[in-house]
């Protein structure tokens, strides 16, 4: 578990998160009909290269695209394909970028297109809940606090939780301790302290929360077929609210 203690170290994880979030803004102007994940994967890989970061997912355990690429029922971890995309689907990209050793993580649900109301709805919750959560990630919380957050707003909304995928600590490891999970009770769990860097990531079902996976060993699906949305950032643990290290405004 990394803990940030200087001035050089924030700020060098802080580059890898900006340049994830550049990424992401340019993939956002991308995301229209007639698209393909294939080319938004190769459009990521070389922006990540050209400003000097490097895409961290590509060969980590065989995993062969600079991004994952999940579209409707897929609720992670999806692999880019040539499939044209249409108007109203939901695509989920994530990716992590390194810097000089330091990664950076976020995956952000995108609609093609005009969204139906309820894809538009669940898209709306799952964005709630990320930030619900990342409002709890502060020095002297609990881990629990964050679960309960994002579980209430997901409750209140009318979604499952894919909680088979949690988050987790980032540094200089793509996935590292602590385990970030997207349920849990207020007050319970291990301590939050200044310095600690995490990734926050629900995902978000209209149906039930079981998954299978498909043959490549890595494609994860909803199991009744519904649609899924997630979003994601790395973030910071600091004196007072949470530095979004992948924030995208």
């Amino acid at each position: 578990m990394i803990i940030l203690k200087t001035e050089e170290e924030i700020g060098a994880i802080r580059k890898a998160g900006r340049i994830v979030a550049a990424c992401h803004r340019e993939i956002a102007k991308r995301m229209k009909p007639g698209a393909t994940t294939a080319e938004i994967d190769r459009f990521a890989e070389a922006f990540l290269l050209r400003n000097g970061a490097k895409p961290a997912q590509k060969g980590y355990r065989g995993y062969p695209y600079a991004t994952c690429a999940s579209v409707g029922d897929v609720v992670c971890h999806g692999f880019p394909s040539g499939k044209t995309l249409r108007s109203g689907d939901i695509v989920t990209i994530d990716m992590v970028a390194e810097v000089d050793g330091w990664m950076a993580d976020s995956a952000w649900s995108y609609a093609v297109g005009k969204p139906s109301p309820e894809a538009e709805k669940l898209l709306k919750a799952a964005k709630q809940a990320l930030y619900d959560g990342i409002r709890k990630a502060v020095a002297g919380g609990r881990l629990g606090d964050i679960g309960s957050a994002v579980q209430q707003t997901a409750k209140r909304e009318g979604y499952a939780i894919i909680d088979y995928f949690v988050g987790h600590g980032i540094g200089r490891s793509m996935h590292e301790e602590p385990q970030v999970e997207h349920r849990g009770k207020a007050g319970s769990g291990k301590k939050l302290r200044k310095g600690m860097v995490l990734t926050i990531e629900p995902i978000l079902t209209m149906g039930e929360n079981r998954i299978v996976i498909d043959d490549d060993g890595w494609t994860a699906r909803s199991a009744d077929g519904k649609w899924a949305a997630q979003f994601e950032h790395t973030i910071a643990i600091t004196d007072g609210e949470p530095l979004i290290l992948t924030d995208q405004d």
